[in-house]
Parts: structure tokens; sequence; C-alpha cells
């Protein structure tokens, strides 16, 4: 018993020893390259680009008030639609002491100028009913008065419009009233009731009161890099997708390439302008984030491999075709000539035909 149980140590050792020598022999043996093949196919390749940008109205325009004052009344917010000359805004003018006084004054003067008028004309009205003197003089008094009641009439207007804003004779085109300038939908209106507003001049810009735009001429405005600019056109179309609204998928045309670059973390990118093409504008709202599909090459109908097959040595372009599979495959480098790729796929124009057998990724 002891006798079989040694023989049995033994002969375990040996195929323990065995398996080793196998196991090592063949790790040691060099392996044969198994590589995927690829055939060439027909189709239709476009290299494009996407660009990011904003849903934007063509035009936004600030309505500023005629005058400066503090807002007594405001009629729309944003989202209304205003036709042109809707009155969006009433503002209430507090005077400047100054200028009311100066205004008052020359009421003052013309009222004492037009009562020495009335006097001088009275006296020649009589003198000249008894023909004491010539009908001309009594003409030029008579003018000389007239011409003081309306200097008094427009004194007095001036004073209104100092203290008020508004002028007597025509209330309705008050520049107290601040009215719309287009037709179109009021996006932003910034001041509220009891705001002080002022007046554009030489020094500011003046108050904004509303922002008003014409939501049925949109563009897209958006940036491409300079690596891409000089590939696109005024006149390219683009496809546009709106984040918001992704069943909403509408066409626009390139009319504008910034010529000027401007520098965004490191890069330089250029602004691009397309108008929308849109049977309707509804749903839409400006500054919605939005991007740009631009085809910046297409060939139709054209051989094409995956860009992977390649391979580079200095400027020229290789592909490895198979030109035996028995006993196994053997492939032949050949030179190509390639055009237009999607990053995927890319067209061959030269070097192979549709039905060449190509050496793939290696799988083992």
């Amino acid at each position: 018993m002891k006798r079989f149980f040694r023989i049995f140590i033994w002969v375990l050792v040996a195929a323990v020893f065995a398996g080793t020598f196998y196991f090592l022999y063949k790790n040691s043996q060099d392996k044969k390259d198994v590589f995927a093949t690829v055939n060439p196919t027909i189709s239709t390749i476009e290299r494009s680009t996407v660009l990011t940008g904003k849903i934007e109205p063509r035009d936004e325009i600030e309505i500023k008030p005629q005058i400066s004052g503090i807002i007594s009344e405001i009629n729309v917010e944003a989202g209304d639609f205003v036709h042109e000359g809707d009155v969006i805004a009433r503002i209430k003018v507090i005077p400047d002491a100054s200028q009311l006084s100066s205004a008052q004054s020359r009421v003052n003067n013309a009222d004492i100028e037009l009562a020495d008028a009335r006097v001088k004309y009275e006296r020649d009205k009589a003198l000249y009913e008894k023909k004491v003197i010539s009908r001309e003089e009594y003409e030029t008094s008579e003018k000389t008065w007239r011409k003081a009641a309306e200097e008094l009439d427009a004194a007095k207007d001036a004073y209104t419009i100092v203290r008020e804003g508004v002028s007597r004779h025509n209330a309705k085109e008050s520049n107290t009233l601040v009215r719309a300038t287009i037709t179109g939908l009021v996006l932003d209106v910034p001041v509220k009731v009891g705001s002080s507003v002022i007046q554009a001049n030489t020094m500011n810009d003046g108050t904004t009161v509303a922002t008003i735009a014409d939501m049925n001429n949109l563009i897209f405005k958006g940036n491409v890099d300079e690596t891409e600019v000089g590939h696109l056109a005024v006149g390219m179309p683009m496809n546009i997708t709106i984040g918001a609204l992704p069943d909403l998928k509408p066409t626009a045309v390139i009319e504008y390439i910034s010529p000027k670059g401007t520098e965004n973390s490191g890069a330089n990118s250029f602004e691009i302008k397309a108008a929308l093409e849109l049977d309707s504008s509804e749903g839409l709202r400006a500054g919605y984030s939005a991007n740009a599909a631009v085809i910046l090459a297409k060939a139709e109908n054209v051989l094409s491999i995956p860009e992977s097959v390649l391979t580079f040595e200095g400027d020229s372009t290789y592909v490895f075709v198979r030109t035996d599979s028995l006993p196994e495959p053997v492939f032949e480098r050949r030179a190509v000539s390639t055009g237009i790729g999607d990053g995927i796929n890319i067209e061959v124009k030269d070097g192979i035909d549709s039905t060449a057998v190509l050496r793939g990724a290696k799988i083992n």
C-alpha cells in the first residue's frame, strides 16, 4: 500500500512538471495577429459643424421718454402685444424751480406788454376815427396789440409745459405720454410706477421705459471657431434645433459673418447671424438657446471606408488590402487618395474599388 502511494505521488509530480513545461512552451510561441475585415461601401458623406447660440429678434427697440419726470402710470407688461402709437406709460413732470420761475416771469412780462399795447391800440383807434392819424399808424398799433396777445398765449403755454409737461393746445401729443414706436411684443419693462426717468441728451442715453421687438422677424445669433469660419459663407443654409422646443426645427440662412474675431477662453470665435425661416413664431421666446448645424461639404454616392482603417506616413495615406485568404489572410499595403470625411467615414477617390477587402481592427 505504501509502495502504491509513493508511485502515485511521483506520477502526480511528473504530471505537474509536464503541464508547467507545456504551458510555458505554448506561451513562448509567437501569436499570430487576427484582424477584422472591412468592405468599402457606396454612401453619402457630409462634413458639418454645430454652432451654439440663441434665438433673438432682429431689432429690439428701447422706448425712452421725451421728458424727465416720474412714472405715474404704466399700461403694459412684458408679454403684451402693442401697436405703434399705443401709450405704454405716462410721466408726471417735476418742474425745475428756476425754469418755472423764468416761465412765470415771461407770462408777467407778456401780460404787461399786452396791457400797454391794448391802451395804445384803443387810443389810436379813437384818433383814427376822428381822422387825426393815418390808417397806417392805426394798423401798426393794431398789429402790435395782436402780437402782444399772441406772445401772452405762448408764454402761458410754455409755463404750463414747464409745470405739467402738457401743452394746452396739444394735450394728446404731450411729451408726458410715452408711446410705442413700433408694433411688436413687449419684452421688458424695467421701470415701475414712481420710478424717476430722464430724457436722452448729450450727457446720457436716457431711461429705458420698455423694450419692444417684432417677434415675426427672428434671427439665430451664434459663434463659430476660427478653424471653421473660413468654410462658411453668406447664403449657406442652417438647420436649427431649439432645446426648449425639440419638435420645432426651423431652417435659417446665414446673412452675416463678423469680420473680426473675439477671444473666448483662449480661442478666437466669430459671430454669425442667420435669418430664421418660419411660418409662425408662436411659442418662440427671445433668448432661447439653440444649436445650428451647417453642412460644410457634401459628397453623394461615393466610395467610403471607415477612417479607422487608414494609416499615414508623411503626406501619404494607406490601407491594407487582402490579397489572399488561404491558408492565412495576407494583406498588402496600398496608397489611396481620400476626400471629405465626417469623423467616422471618409471618401476614397482612388486606389481601391468596392470589391476590396480591407484590414480592420485587431481582434486578438
